[in-house]
């Protein structure tokens, strides 16, 4: 990795905010930076090595800020969606016990023991793409909030399982190194509580803040790559690490400087590096090389759609529980831990990313639809 490949890099990125601007498209910005790396990458020109020391650190670091990013945006601290958790909860207990099944079914089909895996990854929704689109949408209402609330559940519980449905033949040591990152982060929000009530956290913004010393963002810093490092030591994920602390953090509160601060750093830069990394890795020509892993990466988005939608039966809107199917952080981080780890079959990484795109896709309309009926509850 060169100072000029990585003025290139960050340059390519920009096809990011270049595909969101117009905004009848809806398109999220991750999907232009995967598109750049996919051109960049194995894929397309072959510019850079995917498989580079320093290219690979700069996308770890990037993978546990998202990862911490997206576990701060789930609203634990609002007591409407704590009041709703009980109504999420069966809604969840459907979608699980559907993914499960279909999970068992695409393992069959394509001949792989991934079953957990995929039951994982239909569960799952994505706090960090659904949250924002409920905003943008202005999106309100009792059934909004039970939605809400089921996609933080399943987000946090699709990251703590993922690990273990990815490569059962570990789950016992990966258990453990969960727990420990865990604890870390329970430890790390006792903490941060205390000092909350004790008014330390205050004193010491307005410290940082007058003396223009970023003290609060350097301190984030070191426990993230202290919890990212607790986590290689346990043998899991770093997104482990990253999301455990951004939920002690969100059950605190976060200051709007510190959340300005944190959101330049991953968006600004090691964000797009990392997607620009997981773009460059896969090989889309596996895809035409594989081509069940086409109909793999379909029937997950596709499949995901379908359970979800199963909630209507318990009331939800049709709209809201396809929005709820909206997938990114959990297929990303199987594909981030596939690729490192070689646990996927040629073209299957590829498969799950293509599963999250349909999601996305289906709930950018959902979202529209949603919006156009006017709802009044």
């Amino acid at each position: 990795m060169t100072l000029p490949l990585l003025a290139m890099i960050c340059a390519v990125a920009l096809l990011g905010p270049l595909l969101a601007l117009p905004r009848k498209w809806h398109i999220p910005v991750v999907i232009g930076e995967l598109l750049a790396g996919i051109l960049i990458g194995r894929t397309g020109l072959n510019l850079v090595v995917p498989s580079d020391s320093t290219f690979t650190f700069l996308a770890d670091i990037g993978f546990a800020l998202i990862m911490f990013v997206a576990g701060s945006h789930v609203p634990i601290r609002d007591k409407q969606i704590r009041s709703a958790l009980g109504s999420s909860a069966v809604a969840l207990v459907v979608v699980a016990v559907a993914a499960a099944a279909v999970g068992i079914g695409l393992a069959a089909v394509f001949g792989n023991g991934h079953a957990p895996l995929y039951a994982v990854l239909l569960t799952s929704s994505s706090a960090a793409l659904v949250l924002p689109i409920i905003g943008s949408l202005g999106l309100s209402g009792p059934s909004v909030l039970a939605m809400t609330a089921q996609v933080a559940v399943a987000d946090t519980l699709a990251i703590v399982a993922l690990p273990l449905a990815l490569n059962p033949s570990t789950a016992g040591r990966a258990a453990l190194g969960s727990l420990a990152v865990l604890a870390g982060a329970a430890v790390v929000f006792l903490i941060l509580r205390q000092a909350d009530q004790k008014g330390l956290r205050l004193r010491f913004h307005k410290v940082s803040e007058r003396r223009k010393f970023a003290l609060e963002l350097r301190i984030q810093l070191i426990i993230l790559f202290a919890l990212a490092g607790l986590a290689v030591w346990g043998h899991v994920s770093i997104m482990l690490a990253g999301f455990a602390f951004g939920l002690a953090v969100a059950g605190v509160g976060e200051p709007r400087r510190l959340a300005r601060q944190l959101f330049a750093l991953t968006e600004g830069f090691l964000g797009p590096v990392f997607f620009l990394w997981l773009g460059a890795s896969l090989n889309l020509n596996e895809l035409a090389a594989h081509p069940p892993m086409v109909l793999l990466g379909l029937a997950l988005g596709l499949g995901a759609i379908a359970v979800h939608a199963l909630t209507r039966l318990l009331g939800q809107p049709l709209p809201l529980a396809v929005l709820s199917a909206s997938q990114l952080g959990v297929p990303v981080a199987a594909a981030t831990i596939g690729i490192q780890q070689n646990l996927l079959s040629p073209g299957e990484p590829a498969a799950l990313v293509l599963g999250a795109l349909v999601t996305m896709a289906a709930a950018t309309v959902a979202g529209s639809r949603f919006v156009s009926r006017k709802p009044t509850a």
